[in-house]
């Protein structure tokens, strides 16, 4: 095939079945962000209440959660990005090129399940948020009970859509800005709460030191015992908890979506800002925040309302928090939702397909039940997609180095790898087996299963075709390969040069906005240390609440009228 008629193939396709251009590839800054606000999300603040439910310790959470995050960024690091990277593909649309298309539909279509269910999840704590702020009654039930409640999911679902649509850029550009404030919202929804904290446990508003706190730690948060008043978690559990719960995006490789953007493997670090920052101190200071207002409202930390808690430590901020963290991750997940839809229709653009599961997704969230089970969904989705990512390891990764073929499936012209859909399924057996006999925490059920799949795919291929040689056929790609990147040269020429904005308005803008991010944590900062008495640290909460508030208002607006005169600055 000729240049010619190659380009009129590609011109033909929707540019998420090809590889990723170098003229669109994104700064590690664009990951820090997304990854960052991503992570900060509604569902910290019912994490932060299951470490107490499960009765871990204080020294465990501190510890083991370090330890599981750590674990985490390396996996994105060492495992997901560079498989990104190097193919610049979306799982999606790599699993279709290596296992054929029946088991990649099979694949996508459970993805769009679970991711859409994600996305439904979070949009219906934020709409309850909304509902908290207007009194609108509390949704128990399995279904809704309120035509208002209705009205109120689907107009938080149809700005997720709405920012999902516009692809990557307009999901990282969100993220963005979102991220910094999240960051600050958290921190200071924990340093307010402490004093009330303090005052409950050692009869003071200040903890005298390290050991204070964990004394706090242990008396009114994770104490050890869990909501059956039994011994709870101990520390092996709370590191694999922070390791697996992101299993589905960096062992599964839906990752790959995002990290092929990268400029560089090494960006997986990026995801940093997610688990340390996000994870870690989220699910710590959503912890402290929850078992404070639990002290205020003399309820359990497990009966609470992300409304309730984000109310008592943020004040109306706590609304906007609880709305905007649920957004991020809503809007992240339907884009993976929207990408695996659109390799299923590979003939529709993933605009279409995006706003097709959308549409689905704001129906499920008004169903309130959708949020309750969203921590067993995650369990069993990371098990579920564990399989067919430690099959694509071992095609990308393993086989060039013990001399099997990369793509021999495709280059023998199979509809589906047989080895591919086996081997998920008995991967699948087997995770499910484990936790079926109770052979081992179930946190940590990912690893046997991944390696036990990268061993069984191996073998099977190399029994259909993997060892053999296919000089002709891998001739083909190469040539494909060169003619993409021809291709993305001409694209690349007829693309905007991006000019940074260093006007002197657009740099008072951000001043202004990390300015406001700066006042709030510096009145956070006086509640917790300059209350002496409880009479002055109510005064100093409440101070906090209103001109935390007004901060909030102002961030935003800065923080986006910066954005768009940034973008207003590219030029031919």
């Amino acid at each position: 095939m000729n240049e010619t008629n190659y380009t009129l193939q590609f011109e033909k396709m929707n540019e998420e079945q090809l590889p990723v251009p170098k003229h669109k590839l994104h700064d590690w800054t664009h990951f820090a962000g997304l990854y960052a606000a991503e992570h900060v999300a509604a569902t910290e603040f019912v994490i932060g209440a299951t470490f107490v439910a499960l009765g871990a310790k204080t020294m465990d959470i501190i510890v083991g959660l370090l330890i599981g995050n750590i674990l985490a960024v390396l996996s994105w690091t060492l495992i997901t990005s560079p498989i990104a990277v190097e193919t610049r593909l979306s799982l999606y649309t790599y699993l279709n090129k290596i296992a054929g298309d029946s088991m990649s539909k099979l694949y996508n279509w459970a993805n769009i399940l679970i991711f859409t269910v994600i996305s439904a999840a979070m949009v219906t704590v934020s709409s309850t948020a909304v509902r908290f702020a207007f009194e609108i009654p509390a949704q128990l039930d399995w279904y809704p009970t309120n035509i208002w409640f209705i009205l109120i999911v689907l107009l938080v679902g149809t700005f997720v859509v709405f920012v999902a649509i516009y692809g990557f850029n307009a999901v990282s550009e969100f993220s963005g800005i979102c991220a910094p404030w999240l960051f600050t919202m958290f921190a200071s929804g924990a340093i307010v709460l402490m004093p009330a904290l303090t005052l409950d446990v050692l009869g003071k508003t200040l903890p005298s030191g390290w050991a204070d706190f964990v004394n706090i730690g242990n008396q009114s948060i994770w104490t050890g015992v869990n909501s059956s008043g039994e011994p709870g978690i101990g520390l092996v559990e709370v590191i694999g908890f922070g390791w697996a719960a992101n299993t589905i995006t960096h062992f599964g490789l839906i990752d790959m979506a995002l990290l092929r953007f990268a400029k560089k493997k090494s960006y997986g670090l990026a995801t940093s800002t997610g688990m340390l920052f996000g994870h870690y101190i989220a699910w710590i200071a959503a912890g402290i925040m929850g078992a404070g207002t639990a002290v205020i409202l003399g309820q359990s930390i497990v009966e609470l309302d992300p409304g309730d808690v984000a109310y008592y430590a943020l004040g109306w901020s706590g609304f906007v928090i609880v709305i905007v963290a649920g957004w991020t991750t809503a809007i992240t997940n339907l884009y993976r939702a929207g990408l695996a839809a659109q390799a299923v229709y590979s003939s529709q653009s993933r605009r279409n397909t995006t706003i097709v599961v959308g549409a689905a997704m704001v129906v499920i969230a008004c169903f309130p039940f959708v949020f309750s089970q969203i921590l067993p969904l995650l369990t069993y989705a990371g098990l579920l997609v564990v399989p067919v990512g430690a099959i694509v390891f071992a095609e990308h990764q393993l086989f060039p180095k013990i001399g099997y073929t990369r793509y021999w499936s495709k280059y023998q012209d199979y509809t589906q790898s047989m080895p591919a859909v086996a081997s998920w399924i008995i991967g699948l057996i087997f995770g499910f087996g484990l936790d079926y006999l109770d052979v081992m925490s179930f946190y940590y059920l990912f690893i046997p299963t991944w390696f036990f799949t990268i061993l069984v795919y191996t073998i099977l291929a190399g029994r259909s075709g993997a060892k053999k040689n296919y000089p002709e056929a891998e001739e083909k790609e190469k040539a494909y390969n060169e003619a993409v990147e021809t291709y993305h040269q001409q694209l690349a020429s007829q693309e905007q040069e991006v000019v940074k904005d260093t006007t002197p308005l657009s740099r008072a803008l951000k001043i202004l906005a990390y300015g406001a991010l700066a006042v709030t944590l510096f009145l956070a900062g006086r509640v917790l240390l300059a209350s002496p008495d409880e009479s002055v640290y109510i005064s100093n909460r409440d101070t906090f609440y209103e001109i935390g508030f007004a901060c909030t208002v102002i961030y935003f607006i800065a923080a986006y009228w910066a954005m768009r005169r940034g973008k207003s600055f590219n030029i031919k």
